[in-house]
């Protein structure tokens, strides 16, 4: 089984070829640092299961999964990433993921979920499962963050997560008029007058954990 790691962080590709290294029947046939080096890599490398990151620099988490499953619709994309298996999670598998594990997770689970999207199952916690429910359940109009683009939710989470407009540009390679454009809009858009309110509209809908740093 052929796998790509796509992460910014050499500590974590290392430590994940490690792991799977012990495996008999895994290979990490590639690795890749942002977006467009995992576009670039799918080009002219076959592999069977893509582990992704979702805050890697340039194109957002949600953005890419969507441009590599237009281009590679049977590649499973298996998300392994720092952020908490809320809003993230349920927005990661509606674009096309076939499952979202936090970098908490241990070896044994994270292999078995390779094994399994490689089937061609998913992987999502019962939570997961629950909250993709409920939005089906739910009119799209009484949750006023699913009318934000991939890159406009990447960016409410970070506001809320109490990053500045300098530190998201920075992540984001983007500028930061860019940037504040950006939350310009989803104030917009969700109606709501201050980064404050975003947050506590967050802790509300189950975005983001309350006790979050707004400074």
């Amino acid at each position: 089984m052929r796998i790509m790691i796509a992460d910014d962080h050499a500590i974590i590709r290392d430590g994940l070829k490690r792991i799977l290294s012990t495996v008999p029947d895994m290979q990490v046939a590639a690795e890749a640092v942002d977006g467009t080096d995992v576009v670039e890599q799918l080009r002219s490398t076959a592999v069977d299961v893509l582990l992704l990151d979702m805050s890697m620099p340039g194109k957002s988490g949600i953005a890419l999964i969507q441009q590599i499953k237009a281009s590679h619709p049977a590649l499973p994309v298996l998300v392994l990433s720092m952020y908490r298996e809320s809003q993230y999670a349920v927005q990661a598998i509606r674009a096309g993921a076939a499952g979202y594990l936090t970098k908490n997770a241990e070896s044994d689970q994270l292999i078995g979920a390779i094994r399994k999207v490689a089937r061609g199952g998913t992987v999502v916690s019962a939570l997961v499962a629950e909250k993709l429910v409920k939005q089906l359940q739910q009119p799209a109009s009484a949750f006023p963050h699913t009318f934000l683009t991939p890159r406009e939710f990447q960016i409410f989470q970070m506001l809320v997560e109490g990053s500045s407009i300098n530190e998201i540009a920075h992540s984001l390679s983007l500028s930061s008029k860019t940037v504040s454009t950006h939350k310009a809009n989803i104030l917009d858009k969700m109606e709501i007058p201050s980064t404050a309110g975003l947050v506590h509209y967050a802790i509300q809908h189950g975005l983001v954990v309350a006790g979050t740093d707004t400074c």
